[in-house]
């Protein structure tokens, strides 16, 4: 989850670092760190906490060099410190590192053993020592390298540095993503292309295995047996999104108004709304001949798949296995030839969820990758990739992220019906219609904001807040309490309406705000019914429902929000926006950093 960026340049490459290190800190922001190699002299400047503490430092103790390599951390082994900051020093190398050493004690040891000290309580600090220690041989700098790699075990990518080698940074990669940038005599490499963008949208991607020696002329890759191998060089579309706040106070609260205009685009690229038709899908199979999707996805991912559980379910009358990636492989689902997997993915580089796609892949069944990245990994590896078209997503709580996989995973399930025979052209025209509105009732949504302020403000005092729903609104009120305790750090909990009588109740009292989501459907009896039970035990009620829902209910709420009336198939689209405005709202009232939340990184590379 830490993020990597080097370059090989002809001007002091230290301020380059940095600026393209802004854009990787939603991979990490415990702390970060540059060093560089300038006559003959390899050192560095790190600092806990946010990259702008590194930018003090650098601007008191400046750094030259035309070579350098830079990390912004999330921290695993070893707490946020400037000790326990990339880059790690050993004996003229120099390492950063995103990933985790998973035989890192065993490997300490062996190294103690040889003499070697440790300064820090990281993983990381044992692959410089490695690499040192071949060195020390007589081995090449590339040939150290592909010899330490041989010792690790766990996922990792790497940029080291070499004392005796002005033009050389090497990079290697077992998981989380390396991308090579290609520049005019001068090369680059990063965690992603939007770290590139500053510099180039020519990009390699590395492999899992490979290594690379990157020099201003060019590169070299070899793969995991050390052969030189060619890699696919392409063109970054990544590069043209350059993430600004504008007039917003948070990135979160941007990406929040940007859903109806990029609902809009996701949604324009599998549906012809002129026509009320579907757009042809290059899927590697008809849905006609599925028996059964196996999902899996990670945080809000995964409930957005849920959400497509429901809808699979009910419209295309596929039945729908879904699991947290982190579950999927260790459950051993049996998968059939008929089967399909389908897994979601933000970054497309969720370690968790890529273990999973290659789970399936060792059982042969189709794989389709929802996915923001189309240039990720999962995307890479999927036999068709779905994309969400969302644009880059800065703020670590997914807002414009998750409303586009719903829009995907609802045009899928109408391809899925169509080729299934469960929807009749007709309904198919009328499903297809009520999408459409979906960018306008988002827009409706908004212009809520003042009175969701209003409300955040006392929701803001509260230590502990439940959210209940039934149908759709069951995931959706998982992911209420998600975004809520994600960035105002107060305890949430979402339940299945009908499951408040099973445990849940227990917690009512007048200090436990109880949020309901709630549109007046085919089960908005049922859910009334429950709230009755919060009532009747003196909890405050705040009721998101629509101008029918708020009508045929007399139960007293602290607050109703009344949204406009939608169709049930829309609804999870349209509602997901009060509650993530409700979290945003309650977190600025909180005071906490809503867009760099503690402990939390946006993309989560390692298992």
């Amino acid at each position: 989850m830490c993020g990597i960026l080097g370059i090989v340049g002809n001007v002091d490459v230290a301020p380059l670092i940095v600026d393209a290190l802004k854009r990787l800190e939603y991979r990490g922001y415990d702390s970060a760190g540059v060093a560089t190699l300038s006559n003959g002299t390899l050192d560095r400047r790190r600092a806990e906490g946010k990259l702008v503490n590194l930018q003090r430092k650098l601007q008191g103790a400046p750094l030259g060099g035309h070579i350098g390599i830079g990390h912004t951390r999330w921290a695993t082994h070893g707490v946020p410190s400037e000790t326990n900051a990339h880059p790690h020093f050993s004996a003229g190398v120099a390492v950063v590192h995103n990933g985790i050493i998973e035989n890192f004690a065993e490997l300490r040891e062996d190294l103690k053993r040889d003499g070697y000290g440790f300064a820090s309580q990281t993983d990381t600090e044992v692959v410089a020592h490695l690499v040192a220690r071949e060195l020390g041989s007589g081995k090449t700098a590339l040939e150290a390298v592909q010899a330490a790699l041989k010792r690790l075990q766990g996922a990792f990518a790497f940029a080291i540095l070499f004392k005796d080698d002005p033009d050389l940074i090497i990079a290697a990669r077992n998981g989380p993503p390396l991308a090579i940038g290609h520049g005019k005599g001068e090369m680059y490499l990063g965690s992603d292309a939007i770290a590139l963008a500053p510099f180039t949208d020519i990009i390699t991607y590395l492999e899992d295995g490979d290594s690379a020696a990157v020099r201003r002329a060019g590169m070299q890759i070899y793969d995991v047996d050390g052969n030189p191998v060619e890699r696919r060089c392409q063109r970054s579309i990544g590069t043209g999104y350059l993430a600004e706040k504008g007039n917003h106070r948070h990135f979160m609260e941007k990406e929040i108004h940007e859903q109806p205009e990029v609902i809009s685009r996701t949604l324009s690229h599998y549906l012809d709304f002129a026509n009320d038709a579907l757009r042809p899908l290059n899927l590697p199979l008809d849905f006609a001949g599925i028996d059964r999707i196996a999902l899996s996805a990670c945080g809000t991912a995964y409930l957005a798949g849920l959400v497509g559980k429901y809808w699979f379910e009910r419209y295309a009358r596929l039945p729908v296995d879904i699991d947290v990636a982190s579950e999927f492989r260790y459950r051993e689902m049996p998968l059939s030839r008929n089967s399909m997997a389908l897994l979601i993915s933000q970054s497309g580089e969720t370690a968790d969820t890529l273990a999973s796609l290659r789970c399936c892949r060792t059982q042969g069944v189709p794989i389709g990758a929802i996915v923001n990245v189309q240039e990720s990994t999962i995307a890479r590896e999927s036999d068709v990739t779905l994309p969400t078209l969302a644009g880059p997503e800065i703020g670590v709580a997914s807002t414009k992220a998750f409303t586009c996989q719903l829009a995907v995973l609802a045009s899928l399930v109408l391809h899925a019906a169509i080729q299934r025979r469960t929807l009749t052209p007709d309904k198919a025209r009328d499903l297809i219609r009520t999408l459409s509105e979906v960018p306008r009732y988002a827009s409706e949504v908004l212009k809520l904001d003042c009175k969701i302020e209003k409300l955040a403000r006392t929701l803001a005092n509260y230590k502990h807040v439940l959210y209940l729903g039934r149908d759709t609104n069951f995931p959706l009120a998982m992911e209420g309490a998600l975004k809520l305790k994600e960035i105002s750090y107060i305890h949430a909990e979402g339940y299945a309406a009908g499951e408040l009588k099973h445990g849940p109740i227990a917690l009512i009292d007048e200090n436990m705000p109880v949020i309901v989501i709630a549109p007046h459907d085919r089960i908005f009896e049922k859910t009334v019914s429950n709230m009755q039970e919060v009532a009747a035990r003196g909890g405050k009620i705040i009721l998101i429902t629509d101008e029918k829902g708020a009508a045929r209910t007399t139960i007293p709420t602290l607050e109703t929000i009344m949204l406009p009336d939608v169709p049930e198939f829309i609804a999870p689209i349209v509602y997901a926006l009060p509650i993530q405005m409700l979290a945003y709202f309650t977190a600025v009232h909180t005071g906490s950093d809503i867009d760099q939340p503690r402990n939390l990184a946006k993309s989560v590379t390692v298992e």
